[in-house]
């Protein structure tokens, strides 16, 4: 006689329901997120009928003092998403009204009728460190990406020529802006000064471009605008957080291989052409283990690329997803337009050119492909094979 238990996770406290096969509830009540609740329910759930079946709603975060308490002590432990759990309350008498008790036992319902829930297991410490690096890395992308548009609005609209002749991604760029942004500022520097600026990077070709665009730009407007002092020292001071930022990422960049370079999976997802370091990273931290994904087209689904068929009647049709892990998505859209150099996948993507699909069209067909590819790669423990990808 198997117990199925449901916990929804919350930041402070959480929620478990467990009932048995006949959906009897067994145990209902609030647990407290910290070590002494979670210790005791482990004990309380020793006294229920084995085997004993666990779902929780969230990987991680807030969850994972919970998950790791529960690992520790032995049961089996799966994934039921928050959208399943949002779906199955919804379609059950009052579906509307949400509470935390009521989502429990959701869960355990879902747990006890569901057979395909992902199963989660301990995270080695590499794991955690490489999805931790990631993560930091994403918000350090997002905010550079954010901090560069600004600097774009803000340059257009006292020095709108530079702005344009500008690459503000450059480190070249950056190190000018954080000194020099007025017309009147380059013009009094001249070239020496900018030159002295710039340092090694001046005697390189694109730094002597640089200097001479930006001396050309100077020369070209001579009308101060109005409120251009105070803008031009917030985009020097968002230049040096720029800089400081691609030290930062370089940083984390070598942190990350350096990790690589000790992870069982990582030298097999490397070969695959198209998944360089931070690419490879990313999946890892995405998927986590491969065992949880029992064929390609589990992987496939949980990345967002497996169609999605819609019948009523007569009619069938093959509709694109809207669900799945985007960034899971993003890695294997990613790695696919990379890979167009590799002579494989590049007469992949043409063959599906000529049977009309777009770009992106072809573009998501050579992803959902490479995640066949990938599956296999990791499943057998095998790296890439360029025959693979020969058939569509």
């Amino acid at each position: 006689m198997t117990t199925y238990v449901g916990i929804d996770i919350a930041k402070e406290v959480h929620w478990v329901c467990a009932i048995d096969v006949a959906g009897a509830v067994l145990l209902n009540r609030k647990l407290l997120n910290s070590p002494e609740d979670l210790l005791r329910l482990t004990d309380e759930l020793r006294q229920l009928p084995a085997p004993v079946r666990v779902g929780i709603d969230v990987l991680g975060g807030i969850a994972a003092l919970a998950q790791a308490v529960l690992l520790d002590g032995g049961f089996a432990l799966v994934h039921v998403p928050g959208l399943a759990v949002n779906r199955a309350r919804q379609g059950t008498v009052g579906g509307e009204s949400k509470s935390d008790p009521r989502d429990a036992r959701v869960i355990a319902d879902q747990v006890r009728t569901r057979a395909d829930l992902r199963v989660v297991s301990a995270e080695t410490e590499l794991d955690i460190e490489l999805r931790l690096l990631v993560s930091r890395r994403h918000d350090l992308t997002t905010d550079q990406t954010r901090r560069l548009a600004r600097m774009h609005d803000l340059l257009v609209g006292i020095f709108p020529e530079l702005e344009h002749a500008l690459d503000l991604t450059s480190k070249t760029a950056l190190t000018l802006l954080a000194r020099y942004v007025t017309p009147e500022e380059l013009r009094s520097a001249g070239d020496a000064g900018i030159a002295a600026q710039l340092g090694p990077l001046a005697r390189r070709s694109f730094g002597r471009e640089l200097i001479e665009v930006a001396l050309r730009c100077a020369e070209r407007q001579r009308i101060a605008v109005p409120g251009q002092t105070l803008t031009a020292r917030l985009i020097k001071e968002l230049a040096v957080e720029a800089l400081s930022c691609i030290v930062r990422l370089k940083a984390l960049d070598s942190e990350i291989e350096q990790r690589l370079a000790l992870h069982p999976d990582a030298a097999l997802i490397l070969s695959l052409p198209g998944m360089g370091a931070i690419l490879t990273a990313e999946f890892i931290a995405q998927a986590g283990s491969i065992a949880r994904f029992k064929s390609a087209d589990s992987l496939a689904a949980a990345a967002g690329l497996a169609p999605i068929l819609k019948q009523s009647g007569k009619t069938r049709w093959l509709k694109r997803p809207s669900g799945g892990s985007k960034g899971l998505k993003r890695v294997f859209y990613q790695s696919a337009f990379a890979s167009l150099r590799c002579a494989d996948s590049k007469a992949f993507y043409a063959r599906k050119r000529q049977e009309g699909k777009r770009h992106h069209q072809a573009l998501i067909a050579l992803a959902r492909r490479r995640v066949n590819v990938l599956w296999a790669m990791l499943h057998n423990r095998q790296p890439f094979i360029a025959s693979l990808t020969h058939s569509s």
